[in-house]
């Protein structure tokens, strides 16, 4: 999910034009960052991790689910503290790059950490993923400068494309590696690293920054001021009540969202006993579903409203992990991952879209912030509970458990009113 940081700066009254060449530069950070988090997240590195480093250990998914969640903790408290430096600073784009950097290097160390090394990987996931979330954060708030309330949307979009477009790449090359080179799945990690590192270079090149520096006013800090940022949305949110009752639910629909993501390789694995190129021929079809899935119901929801579109994505990702509950075959398995990535598509669009409506005029960059926000609370609460309940049970158990993310999302929902428009505050 892309959601632009908090702790952004005001809109400034005047930008220079906005080239065509400059938005491509914006949507190519999404394009080269979908790379880790398909491969290293969801796909080959979670299953290396709990098959080869943690060597079939029974707490190696509680050790995988609890790195993420620490990792997207540390993004709550430093992001606001990094996105107040680089407004301040009028750095954002130096921070974007240093943070794809760390999340790069720390993505290839990955290759030389060996069997029992478990500390190591786990230290490395959690430095790469949260400087991963930290980019999101930076990233996205680049979008206020380089659109209009009438544009964002759309720009919006094309860096979700661009996104879907780099996750399918990572694959297919990810799969060249594997079998037509027939390397080990280390090349893997360094491909990942390299790619990250090498895609977002137009963004080092197209990219402006349009912010300009700030002085701290006497007794100001930075710290302060991150702080400060935290506590006005604590104040603000109450005075939107739907708004407000929808990031709940979308709180917990979205921690349904990320355990999938984080543990649909190693349910693969274990509950199937799909081989790496199987796995990744599988979510080459999921990544292909996921634009079908975007594309297909922001149509559907232009006609029936992003309500509709929200609870009928809900009930679907609900069938499918029920259906993966009672999975017990391969092919079975391929037909719900299909399933799951075009509810996966949709889920997200339809949230960006329920946000958009509601937020209220010239005011994008702040609530798309706290968008960020609760999106990485939910990143801390699905994969830490899915990943306890299957060590403490099995995964089958655990992805049916699962399914109460997305009901209880859908129950919240239920009696709001979305589709409005909001007032002018």
């Amino acid at each position: 999910m892309k959601a632009t940081d908090p702790t952004a700066a005001p809109r400034p009254a005047a930008f220079p034009p906005v080239k065509r060449s400059e938005i491509f530069g914006w949507c190519c950070f999404d394009f080269a960052n979908s790379a880790f988090t398909t491969i290293i997240i969801t796909v080959v590195y979670a299953v290396y991790f709990t098959q080869v480093v943690a060597a079939g250990d029974a707490r190696a998914e509680g050790w995988w689910g609890s790195a993420l969640a620490l990792s997207q903790l540390g993004a709550i408290l430093l992001g606001p503290l990094v996105g107040t430096l680089a407004d301040a600073l009028a750095r954002k784009k130096a921070f974007l790059l240093g943070s794809a950097l760390v999340c790069s290097l720390g993505t290839a160390a990955l290759a030389w950490v060996g069997p029992g090394e478990i500390a190591l990987a786990l230290g490395l996931v959690i430095v790469a993923n949260l400087a991963f979330a930290l980019s999101e954060n930076l990233c996205a708030a680049f979008l206020p400068e380089i659109s209009t309330p009438r544009t964002a949307g759309r720009i919006s979009s094309y860096g979700w494309s661009f996104g879907y477009c780099g996750g399918l790449l990572s694959l297919v090359l990810a799969l060249v590696l594997l079998q037509a080179l027939q390397g080990p799945a280390t090349w893997t990690f360094l491909m990942t690293g390299a790619f990250f590192l090498g895609a977002c270079l137009p963004t080092h090149f197209l990219l402006r920054e349009r912010a300009r520096p700030r002085r701290l006013a006497p007794g100001e800090s930075f710290a302060g001021l991150a702080f400060a940022r935290l506590g006005e949305m604590r104040r603000e949110l109450p005075r939107h009540r739907t708004l407000a009752v929808f990031f709940g639910a979308m709180t917990l629909f979205l921690a349904g969202l990320s355990a999938v993501v984080a543990f649909a390789g190693v349910f693969a694995t274990k509950a199937l006993g799909m081989s790496q190129a199987e796995i990744i021929q599988l979510f080459i079809l999921l990544q292909i579903a996921g634009v079908a899935g975007a594309l297909g119901f922001g149509h559907v929801q232009d006609k029936i409203g992003a309500k509709a579109a929200l609870l009928a994505s809900l009930a679907l990702w609900t069938g499918v992990c029920v259906w993966a509950w009672r999975c017990t075959g391969k092919t079975e398995f391929l037909l719900i991952g299909i399933l799951a990535g075009a509810a996966m598509g949709s889920l997200q669009s339809a949230s960006r879209a329920v946000v958009a409506t509601l937020t209220p005029a010239g005011r994008a960059g702040e609530f798309f912030g706290y968008w960020g926000f609760f999106g990485k609370l939910a990143g801390i609460v699905g994969p830490l509970v899915f990943g306890w309940v299957a060590t403490a049970t099995d995964v089958r158990l655990a992805i049916l458990l699962n399914a109460g993310f997305f009901l209880a999302g859908l129950a919240v929902l239920l009696p709001l009113r979305l589709d409005r428009t909001p007032p002018e505050v």
